[in-house]
């Protein structure tokens, strides 16, 4: 089959970005992952992502077969993506221009905003030189979902959920990452025939039971990994722990250490470890390097994963592919990942006597654990390895270039803007 010439636009998340920032995570390592695994598959992959500096090079080579296009659009320094949405129809109109010059096969967008400006770039191609580029999307969340849960908390431009629902009507495909996620498409209106599900992937070689273990404290080691925000449901587990004697639980995530003391959602956690008696069983790492991650996961007896919603979560993925045992809720890409009393156990979400309950199961028997972190880690190998899922991405785009013109057509999303 031919190699393709395949787009993806993730307007704030950089296949390059330092990964441990507010806005730099799970979207960033999963646009760096698909590119690279569509490139070992012979095709030819540009990242166009917004430039937030002005010392940034056009065009910076990725990997072979990659390249990282930095888009001007908005001011050259770093911002919150809750405001980049002003950006986007000058963020549209220069992948137009960039798409008018060389056409690609595809355009994958990533995120709400890179949707919207990869259907208006589409248009902006679509008058200059023939017929636009299909354009394939993926979510990596909601914004219904999470207005659901956080409510006025919910930090997200007010335009955001009309707009996502206008990219699920223009868009030639949708790549849900999840079940869950494909019923709240078709409840904002996106016919779910129109939807794929490809979910996120894991490196299984760097993430495996084989390696370097991080430092045992001695005590039955629960770690969650995260950024610390409430609905990743910390205070959960901080609960959970109340009734689980002699445990020690680690929270893997948000600043650097030494900025910890200044956070306000560590110090919320750290007040109530004291006030439950807990301080010295609970221990805020703050943000791990991703060449530590590995050894601190190997060195976990249960990784917990107990979010209030989470979109995907590829913290599950990296557990089973230590082989080590996951507890998570059952919300979310979570109910695809972790299958209950197989590789771990699945718990209402704000439920700490269920949690606990669930862990002190497990805590009491090893050899259930060394079971469930074996079948963990085939599952990952199975199912979920990088090279599979741009496999599976890639099976998507050929699907839809073998449709007919106005199967694959644009529709325009001008009007989500006013």
């Amino acid at each position: 089959m031919r190699s393709l010439r395949i787009s993806l636009v993730s307007e704030h998340a950089s296949p390059l970005a330092v990964l441990g920032g507010v806005d730099a995570g799970g979207q960033n390592v999963h646009v760096a992952a698909l590119a690279a695994g569509l490139a070992r598959r012979g095709h030819r992959v540009t990242v166009h992502t917004r430039r937030d500096d002005p010392d940034l090079d056009p065009l910076v080579p990725f990997g072979p077969g990659v390249v990282v296009h930095h888009v001007p659009a908005g001011p050259p320094r770093p911002l919150p993506k809750d405001q980049l949405l002003p950006y986007m129809p000058a963020f549209g109109d220069r992948l137009g221009e960039h798409w008018g010059a060389e056409r690609p096969d595809v355009v994958h967008s990533h995120f709400w905003m890179s949707g919207l400006a990869s259907l208006l770039g589409a248009s902006v191609c679509d008058g200059s030189a023939g017929a636009g580029p299909p354009v394939v999307h993926t979510y990596h969340a909601l914004g219904t979902v999470k207005r659901r849960h956080q409510g006025a908390a919910d930090t997200s431009p007010p335009g955001r959920i009309a707009i996502e629902t206008a990219v699920g009507l223009g868009a030639a495909r949708i790549v849900a990452t999840c079940r869950d996620e494909v019923g709240e498409l078709q409840a904002m209106g996106v016919d779910p025939e129109r939807s794929r599900i490809v979910p996120c992937g894991v490196d299984t070689r760097r993430f495996s039971p084989d390696g370097p273990v991080a430092e045992r404290s001695g005590r039955p080691r629960l770690l969650q990994i995260g950024r610390l925000v409430p609905r990743k449901g910390a205070d959960t587990a901080i609960r959970a722990l109340a009734a689980l004697p002699g445990a020690e639980l680690l929270l893997a995530g948000g600043p650097p250490a030494w900025e910890l003391p200044h956070d306000p959602e560590a110090g919320r956690l750290r007040d109530l470890a004291r006030a439950l008696g807990l301080g010295e069983r609970v221990r805020l790492l703050g943000g791990v390097a991703p060449s530590d991650m590995p050894a601190l996961i190997r060195s976990a007896d249960l990784v917990l994963c107990p979010a209030r919603y989470e979109p995907f979560g590829i913290v599950p993925l990296e557990a089973m592919a230590c082989g080590v045992p996951v507890v998570a809720t059952a919300v979310g890409g979570q109910l695809d990942t972790v299958l209950d009393h197989r590789t771990g156990r699945l718990v209402a979400p704000d439920r700490p006597a269920e949690l606990a309950e669930a862990c002190a199961h497990l805590l009491a028997r090893p050899g259930l654990r060394a079971a469930y972190g074996r079948a963990g880690r085939k599952r990952a190998l199975d199912h979920f390895g990088w090279d599979r899922i741009a496999a599976a991405t890639e099976l998507v785009y050929r699907e839809l270039l073998d449709r007919s013109g106005s199967e694959r057509s644009v529709h325009p999303v001008e009007g989500a803007l006013r």
